[in-house]
């Protein structure tokens, strides 16, 4: 028998661990990447829920929208900055700035709501749950389905704007998500992915910024919409996904498309949905890369190809 002493030591130490556990914070519980109309409607109530609408216009926003949720413009808020032409990611300072004005800090679970519409609506969300993580962000999700699965579900909606409380984000940047120009072109070892439709990677059309027609050298073409089901407007069942993705070999990886909006959900499927390391997005992806003429780019284009174009009957 345990002496009475020997009593109060277990009972302390019983008591301790019990406020250790009660102490830890909801973000270091573990954070699903795609989180469910159902499960944020359990959740909305709780205090670090922080619901971001990245849908594109103040009114759709305004129309009806999640109670609570703030809205941030995908194309407008700053989640993508132009220098020199190319969309890159915001800079520390701009990155602290823009995510605390949102209402989010460490402490936060944050939900990112796209629209649900669309294979590049839903890249919309991918690219900025990716700049999140970037930024060193703990607990970041993606509403599945959008704005539409709530909507579907005929769960409440609000008309009535939610201006965020400021709060102090401090970033901590995680190189290990980012791929540079330099990195891209020095690159001997991870396997390029563009992440456009095969009619841009071939070089039988091209975005309007990118100076030329075709692709990185090297690399496959995974296009970002054959990992999303247009039926039910969200990404295909994990297993679906990772078939999809067994066509790329082991080992690093670098994500790419035009501007790396597409590039974004090749991302997230390979590292956050199917748990593969070394990932890495090339924002500065083809627009940057064809800025100077003389970069390699491997195209399928042909003479016939531009003489289409040239009377009007392609791109």
């Amino acid at each position: 028998m345990l002496s009475a002493s020997a009593v109060r030591r277990v009972f302390v130490a019983a008591v301790l661990a019990a406020a250790a556990v009660a102490a830890v914070p909801a973000s270091a519980a573990p954070v699903e990447p795609l989180v469910s109309a159902q499960w944020l409607k359990d959740h909305l109530r709780d205090p670090q829920i922080a619901v971001i609408d990245v849908r594109m216009g103040a009114p759709v926003y305004d129309a009806g929208h999640i109670p609570g949720a703030v809205h941030s413009d995908y194309d407008k808020a700053g989640w993508r900055v132009s220098r020199n032409g190319v969309l890159q990611p915001p800079n520390k300072a701009e990155l602290e700035k823009l995510i605390g004005e949102t209402g989010i800090d460490e402490d936060s679970h944050v939900i990112v709501v796209p629209a649900g519409v669309s294979a590049t609506d839903f890249g919309a969300a991918a690219r900025v749950y990716w700049t999140l993580k970037v930024a060193g962000h703990p607990a970041v999700s993606i509403l599945d389905g959008g704005f539409a699965a709530w909507q579907a579900a005929a769960y409440p909606v609000d008309t009535r704007k939610t201006v965020p409380t400021p709060k102090i984000f401090s970033l901590r940047f995680d190189e290990g998500l980012l791929a540079e120009l330099a990195g891209v072109e020095n690159n001997e070892h991870a396997t390029l992915v563009d992440a456009r439709p095969a009619s841009y990677f071939n070089g039988k059309e091209k975005a309007a910024a990118s100076k030329a027609y075709g692709h990185i050298p090297g690399a496959i073409n995974l296009d970002s919409a054959s990992f999303y089901d247009p039926a039910t407007n969200r990404l295909r069942p994990k297993d679906q996904l990772a078939r999809i993705a067994a066509k790329l070999p082991t080992g690093p990886v670098v994500t790419y498309c035009n501007t790396g909006h597409w590039a974004a959900t090749d991302w997230f499927v390979l590292s956050a949905v199917l748990g593969r390391p070394d990932v890495r997005l090339y924002p500065g992806s083809m627009v940057e890369w064809s800025a100077n003429p003389s970069r390699p780019i491997a195209s399928s284009r042909t003479r016939l190809d531009d003489l289409k174009k040239a009377l009007g009957l392609g791109s």
